[in-house]
């Protein structure tokens, strides 16, 4: 895909953040793994004087670039690098509780597996505030998504069944991986996180969606 097509791609997903999920100029904002910018340039200039970007990844040139490109000359945005021990199952993300009004993540979700998802949505409820919204790109298993991947095998249709959740891969080789929506469902209520809404994606090969990916988005209670 070209630059062009990613940046297109990436206002088309600001513009669902802001249509779906609310996204203000006033709120303060987490993305994780915010990469080299990629999400973080399309807020370029969206906040008022309350509003703030935090972003972080353990992509330690992606940082460079976004300190010395972004943060540089827009001091309401913020972007720390961390070690890959973020994929430990007792991660704690380095902010404040309560800190944010607003956090999302683009796919991060996909290279996950059970321990370490769960701790993040433990950690993503920690840092929202009351009334926050969260939303997530992810792969969803359901009774569609599965009945379509049995009748219409793609690229994506993860024929390693673990229960709860399926890879596409082995583990040892970087694994892709859908969930289970009751289980995701389960996890975020636990947490304090209720789901408002699901937009389901292409990737099962459904006829009518809204991105490749399916997009859960949830509220602090």
């Amino acid at each position: 895909m070209s630059a062009g097509n990613h940046s297109l791609q990436n206002e088309n997903f600001l513009q669902q953040l802001i249509e779906l999920a609310g996204l203000n100029p006033d709120q303060a904002v987490l993305e994780i793994g915010c990469g080299s910018g990629q999400m973080a340039l399309p807020l370029l200039g969206y906040f008022s004087e309350k509003g703030s970007y935090n972003g972080f990844d353990s992509d330690k040139n992606g940082i460079y670039f976004c300190n010395k490109n972004i943060a540089a000359h827009y001091p309401d945005f913020t972007f720390q690098f961390i070690e890959n021990d973020h994929y430990r199952s007792n991660f704690i993300l380095p902010y404040s509780e309560k800190q944010f009004d607003f956090v999302f993540l683009t796919s991060a979700f996909t290279r996950l597996m059970p321990p370490q998802i769960e701790q993040y949505i433990n950690e993503i409820s920690r840092v929202m505030k009351t009334g926050a919204l969260c939303v997530m790109s992810l792969f969803i298993i359901n009774c569609e998504s599965e009945d379509l991947i049995i009748k219409k095998p793609a690229h994506m249709n993860f024929p390693l069944n673990k229960g709860f959740y399926r890879l596409q891969n082995a583990p040892y080789n970087s694994p892709i991986v859908a969930y289970d929506e009751e289980w995701l469902l389960i996890k975020l209520e636990s947490a304090g996180l209720k789901m408002e809404t699901i937009k389901y994606g292409q990737w099962c090969g459904r006829t009518y969606y809204l991105e490749y990916l399916d997009l859960l988005i949830c509220r602090k209670v």
